[in-house]
C-alpha cells in the first residue's frame, strides 16, 4: 500500500510540474528576449511527458493489435458519432456497425478501399475524446494505431468544428506530426568536446544558447549538430527525442447534408478542411477516394515482358519516388543483384523504350517497365 501511495505521489508531482510548465509557456510572449527561456521550458516539458509515457508502457492492457496489409494504411480519427463507421462502409468493402449514439465502435474495424487497382487498408478506431493522449477513454491505444499507419484521416462534425483543434492536439501529443517532414538536422553524440553547432542556413527562430540548453536538457552535453533548414525549438526537440512519426493527413468536414449554407461556411472558416462530405448521402466520396490515393503518394507501374505487349490491366502499386531498385526488390529478392537494364516507356523516359542501365532510375506514375535480368 505504501509503495502504491509513493507512485501516486510521484505521478501527482509530475502532473503538477507539467501543468506549471504549460502555464508558463502559454503566458510567455515569444520574442528574442524570451526565446531561450521558452525553449528551455518546452524542453523540460517534453522530457517530463516522455518519462510519463515510458512509465505507462509497462502497464498491461488489451490494446489494439492491427496487422498492416495492402498498399497503404489509413486511420479514421474523430470524436464519437462523427460518422466514421458510415464513411468506412461508403469507401470500403467493410460492414462496420453504425448507430446514432456515442461509442458504437469499441474495437478497430478494418476495411479495404480498392481504387485505381490499389488496395488500401482503412481502419475505423473508437472515437477519440479530449485527453486521449493522456489515456482518457482508452485514447492511448487508439492513438497508438495511428503511429503505425501511413496516413490519418481526421473527421470533424460540421456542427462541432471546435473538435478539430482538440483532435490535432491529441495527435500531436502522441508524437505524430501530420503534414510535416522530418527536419533536416543531424545530431551526433561525442565523448568530449562540448557542443559544436553547424548550420547551412540562417536560423531565424533559434539562437546558439537555446540550442545548447535544449541538448543539455536531454543529456547531450557533447555533440555535433548540423542544421540544414530553418527550424524552431519544437522541431529541435522532436529531433533530439527521435521518437516522432511524420505522415500526411486529410481533414474532412462531415454531415454537410444536414447543415444550411451559413452553418457550413462557419465550420469551413474555422477548420479549412481538405474536403466537405456526407458519408450518409455519398456526397464527395469519389473525390475523397482520389485524395486518399494522392496523399498516400501511390503510383501505378505496368510490367512488360520481352517481345510481348504490356499488361495494362493489373499495374503494380508502389510509392512515389520509387526506383528500379525498389521495383526489383518488390518482385523478387534476387532481381537487384541480377539486374542488367530496363526499357522504359512513360513520363520518366526521355523517349519511348529508353534503355536504362542505372538501377536507381526513378519511375513515374503509369510508366511501362521491361526488366532485363541476368
Amino acid at each position: 500500500m505504501q509503495k502504491t501511495d509513493s507512485i501516486k505521489e510521484r505521478k501527482d508531482t509530475a502532473n503538477e510540474k507539467i501543468k506549471e510548465l504549460e502555464e508558463l509557456i502559454s503566458k510567455s510572449k515569444y520574442n528574442k528576449r524570451t526565446q531561450h527561456a521558452i525553449g528551455l521550458y518546452k524542453a523540460q516539458l517534453a522530457k517530463l511527458k516522455e518519462k510519463q509515457a515510458s512509465r505507462g508502457k509497462g502497464k498491461k492492457g488489451e490494446g489494439y493489435a492491427v496487422r498492416k496489409t495492402g498498399d497503404g494504411t489509413v486511420v479514421l480519427l474523430g470524436f464519437p458519432s462523427v460518422g466514421k463507421s458510415t464513411l468506412l462502409n461508403a469507401i470500403t468493402n467493410s460492414e462496420s456497425k453504425v448507430g446514432a449514439y456515442a461509442f458504437t465502435t469499441l474495437t478497430v474495424i478494418p476495411g479495404t478501399l480498392e481504387y485505381k487497382h490499389a488496395k488500401i487498408q482503412v481502419l475505423d478506431v473508437p472515437g477519440v475524446v479530449h485527453g486521449a493522449a493522456a489515456g482518457t477513454g482508452r485514447g492511448k491505444e487508439v492513438l497508438a494505431v495511428i503511429r503505425n499507419a501511413d496516413m490519418v484521416l481526421i473527421m470533424v462534425d460540421v456542427f462541432h468544428p471546435e473538435h478539430h483543434r482538440v483532435l490535432l492536439k491529441e495527435v500531436y501529443d502522441t508524437g505524430v506530426r501530420i503534414n510535416q517532414k522530418k527536419p533536416d538536422v543531424k545530431i551526433e553524440k561525442t565523448s568530449r568536446g562540448g557542443i559544436s553547432i553547424g548550420s547551412t542556413v540562417k536560423l531565424t527562430k533559434l539562437d546558439k544558447k537555446t540550442i545548447e540548453s535544449v541538448l543539455r536538457e536531454f543529456d547531450a552535453n557533447n555533440a555535433n549538430i548540423v542544421i540544414r533548414e530553418d527550424i524552431d525549438v519544437d522541431q529541435l526537440i522532436d529531433v533530439v527525442e527521435a521518437n516522432k512519426v511524420y505522415m500526411p493527413s486529410i481533414i474532412v468536414l462531415n454531415k454537410i447534408d444536414m447543415a444550411n449554407k451559413e452553418e457550413l461556411e462557419r465550420a469551413r472558416g474555422k477548420i479549412n478542411p481538405d474536403l466537405c462530405i456526407s458519408a450518409e448521402k455519398n456526397i464527395n466520396i469519389q473525390e475523397l477516394k482520389e485524395l486518399i490515393f494522392q496523399r498516400l503518394r501511390l503510383i501505378r507501374i505496368y510490367l512488360k515482358e520481352y517481345n510481348k505487349k504490356a499488361d495494362m490491366e493489373e499495374p503494380l502499386i508502389i510509392k512515389e519516388g520509387a526506383t528500379l531498385r525498389d521495383l526489383c526488390s518488390k518482385l523478387h529478392k534476387d532481381f537487384v543483384s541480377k539486374f542488367k537494364f530496363a526499357k522504359v516507356w512513360g513520363k520518366s523516359a526521355k523517349y519511348p523504350g529508353q534503355r536504362i542501365t542505372k538501377i536507381d532510375h526513378r519511375m513515374e506514375d503509369e510508366d511501362v517497365i521491361e526488366l532485363r535480368i541476368k
